[in-house]
């Protein structure tokens, strides 16, 4: 799967779906730190990238201001970073990558919660 990771994840994060074999970039990679999260969710749709994030900001903007992308929110602290990257592992094995990429899903120790979005393209 292709994967776009905001700059507040881990970067153990990003070499553990490395390590998977998923095709990783960082907002840093592609010199977007500072950008708004608006544009990063553009830049995720138009690269054909899942979004990767810890802030809880992104649920408003696919929801409210109908920004279609696909967004896997990790609701991680360094002490959960085990337990979340067995869940995300089940989440990547259970769900095609097309699925995420239509979907809001909220993974935390031992679940997640998987919402459909409407998709923009």
């Amino acid at each position: 799967m292709r994967f776009l990771l905001d700059h507040d994840v881990y970067a153990v994060t990003g070499r553990f779906l490395k390590e998977l074999k998923h095709d990783v970039i960082t907002v840093a990679d592609i010199n977007l730190f500072s950008a708004s999260d608006v544009y990063l969710l553009k830049i995720s749709q138009e690269q054909r990238r899942i979004f990767i994030t810890r802030d809880r900001d992104f649920g408003g903007l696919v929801f409210v201001e109908e920004l279609g992308c696909g967004i896997l929110y990790l609701r991680v602290l360094p002490l959960t970073i085990n337990a979340v990257h067995k869940e995300l592992e089940t989440v990547l094995s259970s769900y095609s990558e097309e699925d995420l990429k239509s979907a809001f899903v909220v993974i935390e120790p031992g679940r997640h919660r998987i919402r459909r979005i409407r998709k923009t393209e």
